[in-house]
């Protein structure tokens, strides 16, 4: 019912921007091996835009337009450091940053067979 309620447009996001790894000695940086993305619930980013609006308040909404977001998904695959990049008024702020947090844990990306933090930034549109 809620999907009916407001129409949640996906129109820009940035996903994966991995943090770079260090290697072994000297600091190096570790940027051999494939790169496997995060996984939420065995789907992709549309599934967790799912989990957002089904656990989204929508009367949290003051007015209508772009919410922009970014979080991180650990090497444990925990949503972690997010930031409301641009919002929609406190309580949508709030209301978001609650939904964030509530998030089942992923699978966390990997690089090289082990798992890396990688950082998302991703829209909410409401109209």
């Amino acid at each position: 019912m809620k999907k009916i309620v407001f129409t949640l447009l996906i129109s820009l996001f940035f996903v994966n921007f991995s943090n770079a790894q260090l290697g072994g000695g000297g600091g190096e940086v570790y940027l051999n091996g494939d790169l496997i993305d995060a996984k939420f619930q065995g789907g992709d980013i549309e599934k967790f835009y799912d989990f957002i609006i089904e656990n989204f308040d929508v009367s949290s909404v003051e007015r209508k337009g772009q919410i922009i977001f970014t979080f991180n998904v650990n090497e444990l695959g925990e949503v972690k450091n997010i930031r409301i990049l641009r919002d929609l008024g406190t309580n949508s702020a709030i209301e978001l940053i609650r939904v964030l947090k509530k998030a089942p844990k992923w699978e966390p990306a990997r690089r090289g067979g082990k798992p890396i933090s990688v950082q998302f930034k991703m829209p909410l549109t409401f109209n």
